[in-house]
């Protein structure tokens, strides 16, 4: 089975076809297949995600699949949740993964309060007007680290600290964080979801 992926984020494509691969699914970047970002205009993970996935099934006419996750900061009230990829934009850096984790770093400083969630929302939809979409969240709690530590992973992987592993996600090698990490969560229940609805 084809399912266009929403997203072009390659190492979200990466991470993903990994975690579906035991199901024989093929991913295909909606870039691929000429699809251009999906507007985000909600403030929910979950209604980001299904914008997404509606998107990118209406203009491939395959079912889709969209992620929608973010860092949601304790100290930040949740922040920067579905801005997480623009975050560093609000103080002046240009958008990207390292200016993120700069940003972050800064504003963090001063503060002993350093816990952390990194949340992923996958929706599935098997065509655009699909009623019965199916949902499945990931969340993981952790601490933001003072300092960038590892060099796997993308986004806030450098910074955010598992104190179970007591390693950020970039230090983890890659089956151990999917294992563990928000979007691995994610995959795995929508994995059950896919064999129980889909297939």
């Amino acid at each position: 089975m084809r399912i266009v992926l929403a997203s072009n984020n390659q190492g979200k494509l990466a991470e993903l076809q990994t975690l579906f691969a035991p199901l024989g699914v093929q991913l295909v970047a909606q870039a691929q297949l000429g699809v251009g970002e999906a507007p985000e205009p909600h403030c929910t993970f979950v209604e980001n995600a299904l914008a997404k996935a509606r998107f990118a099934a209406e203009h491939t006419g395959l079912p889709a699949i969209a992620d929608d996750a973010g860092l949601c900061v304790h100290v930040f009230g949740g922040l920067p949740g579905v801005d997480t990829a623009y975050y560093a934009t609000e103080f002046g850096y240009a958008k990207g993964d390292d200016n993120n984790v700069r940003a972050l770093l800064e504003q963090l400083q001063g503060h002993s309060d350093r816990r952390a969630a990194m949340v992923s929302t996958l929706v599935a939809v098997r065509s655009p007007r699909d009623p019965e979409p199916l949902i499945a969240i990931g969340r993981v709690e952790g601490e933001i680290t003072r300092e960038r530590r590892g060099s796997g992973g993308f986004g806030f992987d450098p910074v955010m600290l598992l104190p179970a592993l007591g390693q950020t996600f970039a230090e983890l090698p890659a089956e151990v964080k999917n294992a563990h990490s928000h979007r691995g969560r994610a995959a795995q229940q929508m994995l059950q979801l896919l064999r129980e609805r889909w297939l």
